[in-house]
């Protein structure tokens, strides 16, 4: 996890994609083949045999969203108004 001095842009996208990355190799280990996004823990409590990859599976469900999160705010406090006018 990243330290608070480290939460930039840059580096929270570095981490999301360590998390893309990981979860792509548990999905492909493990046929995960939800039809939504909302099926994925039901799918994965279901097929994910090992224990400590459900485990890391949730892990990573959570810090992709948090990271996604801080991301978000992060976009959300450097717009100015006059970004914002100029692009709208």
């Amino acid at each position: 996890m990243l330290t608070p001095d480290q939460l930039t842009l840059t580096n929270i996208r570095n981490e999301l994609d360590r998390i893309s990355n990981e979860m792509i190799a548990l999905i492909q280990k493990y046929n995960l083949d939800a039809s939504s996004s909302l099926e994925i823990i039901v799918v994965a409590r279901t097929k994910i045999s090992e224990p400590q990859d459900y485990i890391r599976f949730l892990e990573l469900s959570l810090e992709g969203r948090i990271y996604g999160e801080a991301a978000e705010m992060l976009e959300k406090a450097t717009i100015t108004d006059d970004d914002y006018n100029t692009t709208h």
